[in-house]
């Protein structure tokens, strides 16, 4: 029961967050030099009459604040209201939002399952050539830039010819078997995987190795070996519990994270997803639909937070203790 209503309470505490991101980005939007209608005052073929009646229909002859409150009212109310395009926003969300959580879900389950031991392996074999060897890895991994990165599998993938170039599925994705749907699928996500996982996995395992080796340094570890007990059983027992913790506290701004570093790796891999949909959205000063995946990026980092502090709250009977969950 009492962490139902610390569930509850981090949701009514992230109203107020979520209005302050939308008022921010919102004006800073609207306030930006880029026209939403640069396009079709260029082509000839509009008059004006077309462009005034879109002037109001984007309800930019109104007012910024009028705009926010028409905004805010239709985000509430559900009505996301149609791109620059005359498509439903709602429409575009519910296509993109998939791929990225599947993307995202994909690269953090790979980064832990990969950093964690790595990490923990790094730290008990401090200073060994195992050690310097990761060290140099992961310090590789967090110079090189995402996007350079991606140009790179890019060009590889052109050259070779053994991975797409682009998109999620095949042309052909609809006459698939299940199997090889999937495989198809696997088979696209290779290289945008492998660069957020590259990049990602650097952070965690020197974050992993830091930690670990704080523990190990505590008065209690030491403890804990003196008493005679096995090293298995102060490692992983005592002292991974404990350093562990603030990795899961990290785990809800991976979600935040990966949407960020994503939008420029799925625009070089043309994947369909929100990141490279809100970077589009951006250039065109889409304000509808740049609102909406503003909001849902928030909302899935709001998400992250609450499930990271729901596992802590978990795994650390400290925090039950200090009443973390009432």
């Amino acid at each position: 029961m009492q962490i139902f209503l610390y569930i509850l309470k981090r949701i009514l505490q992230s109203i107020p967050l979520l209005i302050i991101v939308s008022i921010i980005s919102f004006f800073i939007i609207r306030l930006s030099p880029v026209d939403p209608l640069a396009e079709l005052k260029l082509n000839p073929s509009v008059s004006k009459e077309t462009l005034q009646k879109e002037t109001e229909r984007l309800g930019l002859d109104k007012p910024i604040i009028v705009q926010y409150g028409k905004w805010a009212k239709s985000f509430v109310q559900g009505d996301l209201g149609v791109t620059s395009n005359g498509e439903q926003v709602s429409v575009k969300l519910k296509e993109r939002i998939p791929n990225t959580l599947l993307l995202a879900v994909i690269v953090i389950f790979l980064t832990w399952v990969v950093g964690v031991p790595l990490g923990v392996a790094a730290a008990l074999k401090w200073k060994s050539p195992l050690d310097r060897v990761l060290t140099v890895l992961t310090s590789i991994g967090m110079a090189i830039p995402s996007f350079f990165f991606a140009v790179l599998l890019l060009i590889f993938a052109v050259k070779t010819g053994w991975f797409p170039i682009g998109g999620l599925t095949s042309s052909n994705f609809a006459e698939m078997t299940f199997g090889r749907k999937i495989l198809d699928l696997a088979h696209h996500l290779v290289l945008p995987v492998t660069v957020l996982f590259t990049i990602s996995l650097a952070g965690l395992q020197r974050q992993m190795r830091a930690n670990l080796l704080d523990v190990l340094d505590s008065d209690y570890v030491k403890f804990a070996k003196a008493k005679g007990l096995s090293e298995f059983k102060v490692v992983y027992k005592h002292a991974l519990r404990n350093a562990i913790n603030p990795m899961i506290t990290l785990l809800g701004f991976e979600f935040a994270g990966l949407l960020s570093g994503a939008a420029l790796t799925e625009y070089v891999f043309q994947y369909p997803g929100l990141g490279r949909l809100i970077l589009e959205a951006v250039l065109r000063s889409d304000i509808n639909l740049v609102m909406a995946s503003l909001m849902m990026g928030a909302i899935m980092l709001i998400l992250g937070n609450l499930i990271a502090d729901i596992l802590l709250i978990i795994t650390d009977p400290r925090i039950r203790v200090k009443g973390g969950a009432s």
